[in-house]
């Protein structure tokens, strides 16, 4: 019944922008923290930022602190991932996930998850 459905991923080049949208259904939007992850080929899944349930506080991972915003619409259950100055490190697989309660660091940690959206960022 719960579904976060990714959109907005695509190609661009490096120092191009993209904003990624995810649409939350069948839970009490705001009730639950909102977090960003990607996972690269080969690589871990990683954090890349989260939410509170207002919207009021946000946390970033150190490699894209100044470039993301993270954002929610609780009227709509939108959360957003607004992404400036891409680079090609970038690129990767991007998905939303919903934690009933305080938003974390920790994928392990979060109830539901989105399919994700990939976002390619060209040299």
């Amino acid at each position: 019944q719960v579904q976060l459905v990714e959109s907005g991923g695509g190609l661009v080049q490096a120092g191009g922008s993209l904003k990624l949208s995810c649409a939350v259904s069948g839970l009490t939007f705001s009730s639950y923290g909102m977090g960003w992850f990607r996972q690269a080929p080969g690589k871990e899944r990683e954090f890349v930022a989260a939410i509170s349930f207002s919207g009021s506080s946000t946390y970033y991972t150190d490699s894209v602190r100044g470039r993301f915003t993270i954002s929610r619409d609780n009227a709509k259950n939108l959360v957003y991932l607004q992404m400036d100055s891409l680079k090609p490190e970038d690129t990767a697989a991007y998905s939303c996930a919903a934690r009933r309660g305080i938003a974390t660091i920790e994928p392990g940690e979060y109830n539901y998850w989105g399919q994700g959206t990939q976002v390619t960022v060209s040299s």
